[in-house]
């Protein structure tokens, strides 16, 4: 008899086993043991993924402890009058269930980039902060800035206490939807990566893009 004859009648025998109604407890006693145990193993799964969601974890490597929320320390997203602060998840994880579940997965990626060292040093990271960055925008874009929108409702916008610029594009580019927030916030919160010319996006009216660092000659 080979190995997989033997498997497969031990995994009858198991079925057997399953399917066989329970000599010692009711079929009652068994219903309320399952959804009692689906309650526990869901609220499990909800705490663990709240725990993904804090500030704590998402800075717990040097990589975005040291690049991308030491950047975000310096913006009114952290620090402002109002003293509301944006976490990483505020904006880069959707809060409704199914499009966070669909994140999540996306980004089990980056523990591939942890473990293979793929922006570990600051040189490292400024390779790659354009791709990175374009990732985020094209995220945004095609989302519709859904997690701009959790917080900031154009309906409930004053324009009157907003600069005259700002009036203009919101009143006009948002009203008619033809652009969406991360088409002309793409800094708001991390520095913009410098992008080579005719690499520039076009959707992005009036927003200077940072020219490249001089690297130090030895």
């Amino acid at each position: 008899m080979n190995w997989g004859t033997s498997m497969l009648q031990l995994l009858k025998r198991y079925w057997a086993v399953i399917r066989r109604p329970s000599v010692h407890f009711s079929l009652g006693f068994l219903t309320i043991g399952g959804f009692i145990a689906g309650i526990l193993f869901w609220g499990a799964f909800n705490t663990a993924m709240e725990v993904t969601n804090t500030e704590k974890f998402c800075t717990g490597c040097h990589e975005m402890r040291d690049n991308v929320f030491a950047e975000l320390k310096s913006t009114i997203h952290y620090t402002n009058r109002s003293g509301v602060r944006a976490i990483c998840s505020d904006c880069h994880v959707p809060h409704n269930w199914t499009d966070k579940m669909a994140r999540k997965m996306q980004a089990s990626k980056e523990v591939w980039g942890k473990i293979f060292g793929t922006v570990d040093t600051p040189e490292k990271f400024d390779a790659k902060r354009l791709e990175l960055a374009q990732h985020e925008w094209a995220r945004l874009k095609a989302n519709d800035s859904l997690e701009c929108r959790n917080c900031h409702n154009y309906d409930s916008m004053d324009f009157t206490r907003q600069s005259q610029r700002a009036q203009n594009m919101h009143s006009t580019y948002l009203a008619n939807k033809e652009k969406t927030c991360i088409d002309c916030h793409k800094g708001i919160a991390h520095q913009l990566p410098h992008i080579p010319p005719g690499v520039g996006p076009s959707d992005s009216p009036g927003q200077v893009v940072p020219a490249p660092v001089a690297m130090a000659k030895p």
